[in-house]
């Protein structure tokens, strides 16, 4: 995908939650354009709609209204299936929690994703041994989640999100969970892999860590755009 296309469109979005009966307007009104290649983060207070706003971009939620535009195709007009297989194939998704299948080894879990897209076994293998040695973890192979650390589980995580090529990569807090300089080893190897393969990087976070290396801010308040700017 050329840089500066527009990957994530949002129009009028709006999400309402009910609280004991209570609506509460957690998206008042969205409109946010992401172009190919960005490296953004959601900022805000918790409650700012953040993760609400994130969910609903990846298709893991629906919004109240609006309208929601991945590469140039509408959400709302896709069947389940057809949304499952688009988020599959289109979105990489990394979580603070990890999300690894602790069961699984580090290659089955960062090939998992591709075994689902049916890409045949010895292309599996070559890709998942090309980004453990780009995530700096080869040679791990063969371990399990809970042979881990905390940062080097984070890291099979983005590389599991990026293996199968995706033009989207959705970052839920993704550093919460890790101490200040794994942190910023880690986001320092993401923004490299945002300038190498111009994949597009939202980040939903708290972090001071990913809003120094953010190449533009996007400022949530209560449910509300409040502030958006760029940084060359």
């Amino acid at each position: 995908m050329e840089r500066n296309q527009e990957v994530i469109l949002t129009r009028a979005l709006t999400k309402v939650y009910s609280d004991d009966g209570v609506p509460v307007d957690a998206l008042q009104g969205v409109d946010l354009t992401i172009r190919s290649g960005e490296f953004t983060a959601i900022v805000g207070p918790s409650g700012s709609g953040k993760t609400t706003l994130l969910n609903i971009v990846s298709g893991l939620d629906s919004p109240s209204g609006g309208e929601v535009w991945l590469n140039g195709k509408l959400l709302s007009g896709m069947s389940g299936r057809e949304l499952s297989d688009f988020r599959r194939d289109s979105i990489g998704f990394i979580f603070q929690a990890y999300n690894l299948i602790p069961v699984l080894t580090v290659e089955e879990n960062v090939e998992y994703v591709m075994l689902l897209q049916g890409v045949s076994k010895d292309e599996r293998r070559r890709r998942v041994s090309d980004i453990l040695k780009t995530v700096g973890l080869p040679g791990f192979e063969d371990r399990r989640p809970t042979q881990l650390s905390g940062g080097q589980q984070q890291r099979v995580a983005v590389a599991r999100a990026m293996v199968s090529k995706p033009a989207i990569i959705l970052a839920d807090e993704p550093t919460a969970n890790l101490d200040s300089a794994t942190s910023g080893a880690l986001l320092d190897l993401m923004r490299k892999l945002n300038q190498r393969t111009g994949m597009t990087f939202v980040f939903s976070t708290h972090d001071e860590n990913v809003m120094k290396r953010a190449r533009r801010l996007i400022t949530l308040k209560d449910g509300r755009i409040a502030g958006d700017h760029a940084f060359e």
